[in-house]
């Protein structure tokens, strides 16, 4: 068999077994393509990515149909038509891809009726690359960096998620959001800066680099803060807890990361419209450029 026909073999069995154990892909919003004749163009174009894993539900011959994107109890709403970027990892093997959101998906079998899911355009072409490579011909991906701060009083947070509450408000009716000070951070260790890889429902995950993995070690609960570039003019700030950690073959810890607002539940819908008010901005200057 030529070795590109067992290459595609090989990307479309995984993807069935994925689908058979519950496993997820990864998927990012594509910023390619957008016009670079406004302002907010060129800002989409300069953000980051953000990643999301989501459950494989179903393949056929044509389709993949996967769990809608949630943070924090919000659904992140991708409308029919929203290009994406793909990827499936397996272990050390990973495979990336365009695809397009071709609308909603209706459960069948064991899933309830009112379980959100969307269906994705099969790729015709996936190109295999390194576990954590982020740039391939037929993909292009920039991760954004989150800095992490072991957090030594958990109430000491209370004053920066305000701040960064009263800011964000701020950016929203138009104004120009004033940035928490760090006279407001809350009591912190020494901090260091990870790369944020993918988002979940109720977390991230993020690569830590060997030289700051010790503090993974030492302290469990942590101050972290991340933007998207200027689609988030205001950092998003929570306090999260460190669920289980390993080390990849680079010797780089990879690290689940579950947001924590045990002191100020308020926080999580501040958190959770900030990165759905990201992603909307990314959908809507996509369909704009079409």
């Amino acid at each position: 068999m030529p070795a590109s026909r067992s290459r595609t073999t090989e990307w479309r069995r995984s993807l069935e077994q994925l689908r058979d154990r519950d496993g997820a892909i990864e998927i990012a919003v594509a910023r390619e393509g957008f016009s670079t004749e406004s302002s907010s163009a060129e800002a989409m174009l300069a953000s980051a990515d953000l990643v999301w894993r989501v459950r494989v539900l179903d393949v056929s011959a044509s389709e993949i149909c996967v769990d809608l994107p949630f943070a924090l109890g919000r659904a992140v709403e991708l409308p029919a038509g929203t290009q994406l970027i793909g990827a499936i990892a397996i272990g050390q093997n990973r495979w990336m891809f365009r695809t397009t959101v071709l609308g909603a998906w209706s459960p069948t079998g064991r899933f309830a009726r009112t379980h959100r899911a969307i269906r994705l355009q099969l790729p015709d072409h996936v190109e295999r690359c390194f576990r954590r490579a982020t740039r391939v011909d037929v993909a292009s991906l920039t991760l954004p960096k989150v800095e992490m701060w072991p957090l030594l009083e958990p109430r000491s947070v209370l004053p920066a998620q305000k701040a960064s509450e009263l800011a964000f408000r701020a950016a929203l009716a138009g104004e120009t959001p004033t940035a928490p000070s760090d006279d407001m951070m809350p009591t912190v260790g020494p901090g260091f800066s990870a790369t944020l890889v993918n988002l979940g429902g109720g977390g991230l995950g993020v690569l830590v680099e060997p030289s700051d993995a010790a503090a993974l070690a030492r302290h469990r609960l942590f101050w972290i803060r991340f933007t998207l570039g200027d689609i988030t003019p205001v950092a998003i700030a929570s306090a999260a807890r460190v669920v289980h950690t390993h080390v990849d073959s680079a010797h780089r810890t990879y690290a689940g990361v579950s947001f924590d607002f045990d002191f100020n539940p308020a926080h999580q819908r501040v958190v959770a419209e900030q990165i759905v008010h990201a992603i909307e901005q990314l959908t809507r200057a996509q369909r704009k450029a079409a």
